[in-house]
């Protein structure tokens, strides 16, 4: 194995397969990101979402793609431009995937692409010494996501982040401030419909239990965009929690934890869940200076 790829591996506490491709997962979602940074694109684009909150917040949980926002809106933006670079840079590490964009099916300000291979492929890489491969179905594939948003919502704070691994990069990044004000968008606009996204939940959990501010101005402009609220108008930080509590009682919570739980290692951090306990940790919510 690369012995870059041994060292990032080396910081985890592997104890199922499932830990095992998760691993793997996080340490190629590093990669682009590291490859990434030896471009022009944090000039142009901010981290942000759930893969943020892990890899530069310690939020303890897995986290599947990567999102990325544009700082000012730009319509030209093209990400395909990033991609043979990024599929070099990959390939360097002697992983054997290819970066594609992402056929739109609609009309969309999200640019999309993926980073995929052949999973026994790459879990032979990582775990040259493992039966792990052979319990992997041949056609089985690696995908990894990542979005870019080109009309980002107005007012988000941004800084500045390093990582040691695979090489000493930079990243530029939503403060937290910000990626609280987007989860608190999530829970209260995104259209869960039949599958309950229980990582919001976790994830709204993980920023109240850290005391971390919510970005006030960034979410208004978010709950204007989805058009939660009228353009112009702005929520006060108790009518944010006003709002969060009555969505806490439209959700079913067994399903919520059914979404989560394989992305977690801790199960009992969920059993507490329930619309009385969502309610009143909601009202330990402040507004960002």
């Amino acid at each position: 194995m690369n012995n870059i790829l041994a060292s990032m591996l080396s910081e985890y506490e592997i104890r199922s397969d499932y830990d095992r491709k998760n691993a793997m997962k996080e340490i190629i979602q590093e990669i682009i990101l590291c490859s990434l940074s030896r471009t022009d694109f944090f000039r142009h684009a901010a981290f942000y979402g759930g893969t943020a909150l892990r890899i530069f917040y310690g939020l303890d949980r897995f986290s599947e793609d990567l999102d990325f926002s544009l700082k000012e809106p730009n319509y030209s933006f093209d990400l395909s431009s990033y991609l043979p670079e990024l599929e070099k840079e990959v390939r360097s590490y002697g992983l054997n995937l290819k970066a594609e964009v992402k056929e739109k099916t609609k009309e969309s300000l999200i640019q999309s692409a993926f980073v995929k291979g052949n999973t026994r492929e790459q879990l032979l890489l990582f775990y040259p010494d493992d039966n792990l491969s052979t319990l992997v179905p041949g056609n089985e594939t690696v995908k990894i996501k990542f979005e870019v948003d080109t009309n980002p919502p107005p007012f988000a704070g941004y800084e500045k982040k390093y990582r040691l691994l695979p090489i000493p990069y930079e990243v530029q990044l939503y403060d937290a401030q910000s990626l609280f004000a987007g989860k608190i968008h999530a829970v209260l606009c995104r259209g869960w419909k039949s599958r309950i996204k229980g990582r919001d939940l976790y994830d709204f959990v993980f920023y109240v239990s850290r005391k971390i501010p919510v970005n006030l101005s960034h979410l208004n402009a978010r709950l204007a965009d989805s058009g939660f609220i009228n353009a112009g108008t702005s929520l006060t930080i108790k009518d944010v929690k006003e709002a969060l509590c009555e969505r806490f009682t439209l959700i079913d919570y067994a399903s919520a934890k059914q979404d989560v739980i394989p992305f977690i290692k801790n199960m009992a951090s969920v059993d507490v869940w329930s619309v009385d306990f969502f309610t009143r940790i909601a009202q330990n919510i402040t507004a960002g200076s």
